[in-house]
């Protein structure tokens, strides 16, 4: 399960982190966010001990997104040694999503 980071918690978690963090930045109301869910759990799998994956709701949790100029969601930010490395926006199929992090790892 991916753990969900608040606003609060983002710098330790995030930010401090020793492994790359993928942050999915999400809202409840938002379909394509639940629909590359599954896909992301999977690949927190997939990927454990090279990356961590975390969720961030927007709703519960403004400060971040407007952070790191989150517009529109799904936005995946990539985290390395406390910097983003990498974003994509919208969902994408799991192969898309793989080679993202592949990328950028």
């Amino acid at each position: 399960m991916s753990k969900a980071v608040t606003d609060a918690t983002f710098e330790t978690d995030v930010l401090k982190s020793g492994t790359p963090v993928l942050v999915d930045f999400w809202a409840e109301w938002c379909g394509p966010c639940r629909s590359i869910a599954p896909s992301l759990e999977d690949l927190s799998k997939e990927f454990e001990g090279k990356l961590e994956v975390v969720k961030v709701n927007i709703d519960e949790n403004p400060m971040t997104p407007s952070a790191f100029g989150v517009r529109g969601i799904p936005t995946l930010i990539i985290f390395k040694d406390g910097k983003p490395a990498a974003t994509q926006v919208g969902a994408a199929p799991k192969s898309v999503l793989k080679a993202f992090i592949e990328k950028h790892l």
